[in-house]
């Protein structure tokens, strides 16, 4: 028996024991928070079982189990137990591994096998029933906000103005995204959706909006407020990408490249057009 091996076997249950422990008080449905319960009385048997092997007391990783839990305050329930349900894939594949050289770790896996299926059956949340409608928004706003400013930034050099039309753009666009998306859902028989499918969006495409435009607000130069900007959109993605990868199991790399191109795409594009209409009507602000 490789004595490291368990003594991570071991700290990765401690850890356990307190997300779980933690989650099961900040969720509100009294199934769910006692089935979080039994989880974390489980990983507390485990700890035990790992620490008759190891002879050692392993203190848990309270950074990671505090990041796990704010991001199940921030994020959704949801996006937290699909971050554990990778952390108990991970953990049978691990015990998998020494379970022919020491059987007794059997009844372990058989409790992380079973903690998966019930950490899936939990994932139920509301948002993630409009993803749909916040990735319209977001990515909405994302390339028609970055090729809008990229254009008025060459044909304004001007912040303040910028940052105006930049405003009234984007609040212009998420008030017609949200009515669109309400209507089409309308279209489709699904009345109770159609509202809450558009408020998702409208919200989505505004908070895009105010990110993108802040740098203009807060800058005087607007090259370098075009440089935060398009910075600005790679987070947005990036961060977004990584919700979605997460709690849709879908690839990571693969959206998050698309949606980049396409966002810095059309702001290439738009620069250029700003470039070629500020030079042939010969307009200076």
């Amino acid at each position: 028996m490789d004595k490291r091996v368990f003594e991570q076997f071991q700290k990765d249950e401690a850890t356990a024991i307190v997300i779980y422990g933690r989650l099961a008080q900040i969720v509100k449905d009294e199934k769910n928070s006692q089935l979080l319960e039994r989880i974390a009385s489980d990983e507390k048997r485990h700890y035990k079982a790992l620490e008759a092997q190891t002879g050692l007391k392993v203190k848990p990783r309270r950074l990671f189990a505090a990041f796990v839990v704010l991001m199940a305050r921030l994020l959704g329930l949801t996006f937290a137990l699909k971050l554990l349900e990778r952390g108990e894939i991970s953990a049978q594949e691990s015990y998998r591994k020494v379970l022919e050289s020491h059987p007794p770790i059997r009844s372990i896996l058989e409790d992380e096998e079973r903690h998966e299926d019930e950490l899936l059956g939990m994932i139920e949340e509301e948002r993630l029933e409009y993803v749909g409608s916040m990735v319209l928004g977001l990515n909405d706003a994302l390339v028609e906000l970055t090729g809008a400013l990229a254009g008025l930034t060459f044909a304004f050099r001007n912040t303040e103005l910028i940052a105006l039309s930049g405003l009234i753009t984007g609040i212009a666009a998420s008030l017609s995204m949200a009515s669109s998306e309400y209507l089409s859902h309308r279209a489709d028989d699904q009345g109770g959706r159609a509202l809450k499918a558009s408020i998702y969006t409208g919200i989505a495409y505004i908070i895009t909006v105010a990110l993108l435009v802040l740098p203009y607000l807060i800058l005087t130069s607007y090259v370098w407020a075009l440089v935060m900007t398009m910075a600005t959109a790679i987070v947005i993605i990036l961060a977004f990408n990584f919700y979605i990868s997460v709690t849709k199991d879908l690839s990571f790399k693969k959206h998050f490249f698309e949606m980049a191109f396409l966002s810095l795409g059309v702001a290439a594009l738009s620069f250029g057009i700003g470039f070629v209409v500020r030079a042939v009507l010969g307009v200076e602000v």
